[in-house]
């Protein structure tokens, strides 16, 4: 019965947050302007531990949000 509850509460809440367009989770760590940032630094050469460093983002962020296939 408690974990009955638990989903009704549960589902009101994210109802509620629907309602005034509201949605859960982590923002994403690169913005459009970090991610053209990362493009520019990396086709002048810098290296990608160089330019995850200056953009505030671990290398594997780095290479999620701009693989190899689309950085050639």
């Amino acid at each position: 019965m408690e974990r009955e509850l638990t989903i009704e509460r549960t589902r009101a809440g994210l109802e509620t947050a629907r309602k005034y367009d509201r949605k859960g989770g982590r923002k994403p760590k690169m913005t459009e302007s970090k991610i053209e940032s990362a493009k520019k630094l990396l086709a002048s050469g810098i290296p990608p531990k160089d330019a995850a460093k200056n953009l505030g983002v671990s290398i594997p962020t780095l290479y999620r949000w701009l693989p190899a296939s689309a950085r050639d």
